[in-house]
């Protein structure tokens, strides 16, 4: 209603607002018409009179024809947009949440494969270090025979030349003495 008034009174005042005459040596901007009504009017004048009555006649028709549902639309419209970004902010922020979401759940999932991993390569080096213990005590067990075979060769080894060393001394001690020994 307010913007109504204030549009009536803006057009009334460039209604009433004529071309500025200059009679007798003074510049009229304003013409009275109380005057020209009174002084029978000239054609301008009669024209500017038919001009603001027609005016006067068609606000309220135009207002209502016109300016009232354009008024209304641009309303509506300025809704609507603004409707439109809040609700686009509301999107927004929906989607910042989301991504947040899935920010977190991407981390958490990082972390479980890094732990997982971990997890795995301590099993992979505890069973290294199980099958290492269990290589070294198959090869030291190995070792062990080996020298147990090797001190048994050794010691047969002994016995033999023992005895062949006591037959090769009577050999050559019964050559050297050039007879046999008993």
């Amino acid at each position: 209603m307010q913007r109504t008034i204030g549009s009536i009174t803006l057009l009334l005042a460039i209604a009433l607002a004529a071309p500025a005459f200059a009679s007798e040596g003074k510049l009229e901007i304003f013409p009275d018409i109380l005057q020209i009504l009174g002084r029978g009017a000239s054609p301008l004048e009669s024209r500017y009179l038919q001009l603001l009555i027609l005016f006067v006649l068609l606000i309220y028709p135009l207002n209502r024809l016109l300016l009232t549902p354009l008024l209304r639309v641009l309303d509506e419209r300025s809704e609507r947009i603004e409707g439109t970004r809040k609700r686009a902010g509301e999107i927004g922020a929906r989607a910042e949440t989301v991504l947040a979401r899935y920010g977190a759940a991407i981390e958490q999932a990082r972390v479980q494969a890094e732990e997982l991993r971990k997890e795995a390569l301590a099993g992979a080096r505890g069973e290294q270090a199980r099958i290492l213990a269990e290589a070294r005590r198959t090869a030291e067990g190995d070792v062990s025979a080996a020298r147990s075979g090797v001190a048994q060769a050794i010691g047969s080894a002994r016995a033999s030349l023992r005895a062949e060393t006591e037959t090769l001394a009577r050999e050559v001690a019964a050559r050297v003495l050039g007879r046999t020994l008993p």
